[in-house]
Formats: C-alpha cells, structure tokens, sequence
C-alpha cells in the first residue's frame, strides 16, 4: 500500500516538479510543461500519464488495480493505479516513464 503523502513524496522526487490543484486532485507537473499525474485522497488512486503503448504493459501487469480512465483521456494513456494495493514499483516506475514524457 502507498498513502497519500508517500504518493506526493514520490512524484515529487523528479527535478524540477511541481504540485498544484486540479479539481478535486493533486496534480504533478514538469515546471513549465503539463502534468504527469495525479492524485485523488478520497479513494488513494493515482492518474498517471503513460502512452498508449505504457499503459497497455502497465495493465497487463495488474488489469484489477491498474486500468485507463474510462474517457478520452484513458484512450491517450491515462491510466489509474489502486494506490491500496498497487506495488510501489510498479508505481515509481509508471511515474518514471510519465515524467520523462512530459520533460521531453
């Protein structure tokens, strides 16, 4: 399991990131750029930004706890993670490939 202050701690670990509000979340950004991800406290699941190729792999790995957003979004690679049972790695690295998308 991964709370909400270790999720914030981990999408913060990445140079020159930012935490800001987005609607009901926290959302993490590249300064400058867009976001990588996410995070909604009420339910501990995390949003994060993947290709559509990433998150195809990332759902294969776990496809109860890891799924796209049912939405437009989820079509481009937005994918959720069920932060109470997710494994941190699979987290850390989801948010790896996200950030480094977005810094490119």
């Amino acid at each position: 399991m991964i709370t909400g202050e270790q999720f914030i701690e981990l999408a913060l670990t990445f140079a020159g990131t930012a935490q800001k509000p987005h609607f009901e979340r926290i959302g993490f950004s590249v300064i400058g750029k867009r976001m990588f991800a996410t995070y909604l406290a009420k339910n501990n699941t995390a949003n994060i930004f993947l290709t559509p190729e990433e998150q195809t792999i990332f759902c294969e790995m776990d496809s109860e706890n890891i799924y796209p957003i049912p939405n437009k979004w989820g079509e481009k690679g937005a994918t959720t993670f069920d932060l109470n049972k997710v494994p941190k790695e699979f987290v850390m690295e989801a948010l790896l490939s996200a950030y480094n998308d977005v810094r490119k």
